[in-house]
């Protein structure tokens, strides 16, 4: 058993709760006298999610982000959180409680308790942290079994950067200038619209945040609904700061739609939603590309300029 996705599927033998949602979805909801309380949870690991050379603060910022993104694509408002704190040296400790406190306060995250363990000398850091949050009212958390044929796919935000800014960080990919900064700054500190899944969330069937890379995280939204998806590379959104860097062409599309780390929002909506989405994501502050659709054929499908073309070996990141 050495892939994540066969261990997970040996967990969903334990996860008999409907709660558990199957283990399909990135969060449990557990039906509260009548509400629903959305449960999600993430580690963050020296080497695996962040680089020994991240500044403390940062290291914090993205551990509670990547988890107010999933309560977000849950449409779940944020109601505080638990973390386990793994203790090293006292002014790295001390800068990372700097940077919790940060992100608690932008992610309207309170800390609610927690645990702290002394770790082996030398082991990695290693840091985790259960949010939880209150599920959207008047309609079921958005998960990702409830695609629909005739979706249209969207995606918030653009896509790549974080990954584009990890390869400039290990010296993979030569940059300078405020575009090279700002795309690091988007691996090291991810900046989830946490509002706006709150708001989509009566007007989307399927709904999740992308973590390991578009391509495989909708592949995995169209397999756990029976479906299949159609998308155009060319509709793959990508920032100004990515472009001017990598260029736009068809190779750097899809190295960004393979690309992990960008926690936006993937989610799937009848046609017939469109102008509710576009006018909810205007008033977030926010950007929702349509990408394709999803269709009845269990395949993932990827055109260019109309054209089919092969899917890469690699859809995106997985352990």
């Amino acid at each position: 058993m050495s892939s994540e996705t066969a261990f997970i599927s040996a967990l969903r033998n334990l996860a008999s709760s409907t709660a558990a949602r199957g283990l399909m979805d990135d969060a449990a909801v557990l039906n509260v006298g009548g509400a629903d309380l959305v449960l999600t949870m993430d580690t963050v690991v020296e080497s695996v999610h962040f680089l020994p050379d991240d500044p403390a603060q940062d290291v914090a910022w993205k551990l509670v982000a990547v988890n107010a993104s999933d309560l977000s694509a849950k449409g779940a408002s944020p109601l505080g959180c638990l973390y386990s704190h793994a203790l090293g040296e006292d002014a790295w400790d001390t800068a990372f409680l700097e940077g919790l406190a940060e992100a608690c306060r932008h992610f309207a995250l309170p800390l609610l308790g927690g645990d702290t363990v002394r770790m082996p000398e030398s082991a990695p850091r290693s840091f985790s942290l259960t949010a939880l949050g209150q599920g959207p009212k008047g309609t079921e958390p958005p998960a990702r079994t409830m695609a629909r044929v005739g979706d249209i796919v969207w995606v918030s935000g653009t896509i790549g950067d974080s990954g584009l800014g990890l390869d400039i960080l290990l010296g993979k990919r030569t940059a300078t200038g405020p575009e090279a900064d700002w795309l690091k700054a988007r691996y090291r500190r991810p900046m989830p619209l946490t509002p706006l899944g709150p708001a989509l969330a009566p007007y989307v069937h399927a709904m999740m945040d992308v973590s390991d890379g578009l391509l495989v995280d909708l592949s995995r939204l169209a397999a756990a609904s029976h479906v299949g998806a159609r998308i155009e590379l060319e509709a793959v959104p990508l920032s100004s700061a990515y472009a001017a860097i990598a260029g736009t062409t068809r190779e750097a599309r899809m190295k960004a739609a393979c690309a992990g780390d960008d926690y936006v929002l993937l989610f799937t909506a009848p046609p017939e939603n469109t102008a509710d989405i576009e006018a909810i994501t205007k008033a977030t502050g926010g950007a929702v590309h349509a990408l394709g659709a999803i269709q009845a054929e269990a395949v993932l499908r990827l055109t260019c300029e109309g054209t089919d073309i092969p899917l890469p070996a690699h859809l995106g990141y997985e352990h």
